[in-house]
């Protein structure tokens, strides 16, 4: 989190334009003006993505305003520009998602826009929401963003804090030479705050195994985790931590016999279809064991 809270304190002008992109507006083509922001918007977040300060900076007018959630001003395209290079110096991968409000026309020249934004972190740490102003100004034909006043916003739900497991939504297979079958499923949970996973280990038309885990965001640690439930008794909790297309499940689990178990799943999301598992550093009641081979799994369709 302290690289995102640079993020908004160095840069907050990234919700200035980029909160026009995905709105229900762009489905209003009949009015000339809503698509040329529209089109801005979408070329915004084009830069953005590449981290092209210079660009960024562009879609202000040389004297925009910005006045972030702590009273905080930052004043002109030179200020912008600065803060965007200093940002994407030091962090990588942010994503960017919208919800706007309105979006009104005092005049042919001016248009005000409201809503919520959200900013989304690679780590998979929870995402910021804010809420802002923008104002847009029509100069020499173009549309510029002249001034942003942003507020905290706590955001709806932990759905987005989830986001970065979206991949694993589905039905997963793997099968090992002996004939056992793993099978996962994973399916949002009413309201999505929480991911249901259910995991059976089948052999010869027996099943093995059958494990209950739900997957939420703990507010107070900061971090996902998921809590496991075997069918003969045995429970799990496990933190996810996501770097890049790797995950790192630590796990403490309390076998049904009372043992206690340790261990570390490592989990690399080869494509769409494919994930690879593997299980490092396990300790039964504090000595180790060997860790398991790779175990790919296939997703079905």
């Amino acid at each position: 989190m302290k690289k995102y809270r640079l993020f908004i304190k160095s840069l907050p002008l990234v919700f200035a334009f980029v909160t026009v992109a995905g709105s229900g507006l762009q489905a209003a083509p009949a009015n000339p003006e809503q698509v040329a922001i529209n089109k801005n918007a979408a070329d915004f977040v084009d830069a953005f993505h590449k981290g092209d300060a210079k660009a960024l900076a562009a879609f202000y007018t040389p004297d925009a305003d910005y006045i972030d959630e702590t009273g905080r001003t930052f004043k002109g395209r030179a200020t912008i520009e600065k803060n965007y290079a200093e940002f994407f110096a030091n962090n990588k991968g942010y994503k960017l998602r919208i919800n706007i409000d309105s979006r009104k026309f005092p005049t042919p020249d001016l248009a005000i826009e409201d809503g919520t934004s959200v900013v989304i972190a690679p780590d998979g740490s929870a995402p910021t929401h804010a809420r802002y102003a923008n104002v847009f100004v029509k100069t020499n034909g173009k549309w510029l963003i002249s001034s942003v006043r942003e507020s905290a916003d706590a955001g709806p739900s932990n759905f987005e804090t989830l986001r970065g497991l979206d991949w694993a939504i589905g039905e997963w297979l793997d099968l090992e030479p002996s004939g056992q079958v793993g099978h996962i499923s994973f399916t949002w949970a009413p309201g999505k705050n929480f991911i249901i996973s259910t995991r059976t280990e089948d052999f010869k038309n027996a099943s093995l195994l059958r494990t209950t885990q739900w997957i939420g965001w703990d507010a107070a640690a900061k971090q996902i985790r998921s809590w496991s439930f075997q069918a003969d008794g045995g429970t799990d909790l496990s933190t996810w931590t996501q770097s890049g297309k790797n995950w790192e499940i630590k796990t403490e689990s309390v076998l049904a016999n009372g043992h206690k178990v340790s261990s570390t799943s490592m989990i690399t999301v080869v494509d769409e279809d494919t994930i690879a598992w593997q299980m490092k550093g396990q300790m039964v009641n504090g000595k180790k064991i060997a860790d398991s081979k790779e175990v790919k799994m296939k997703r079905m369709k």
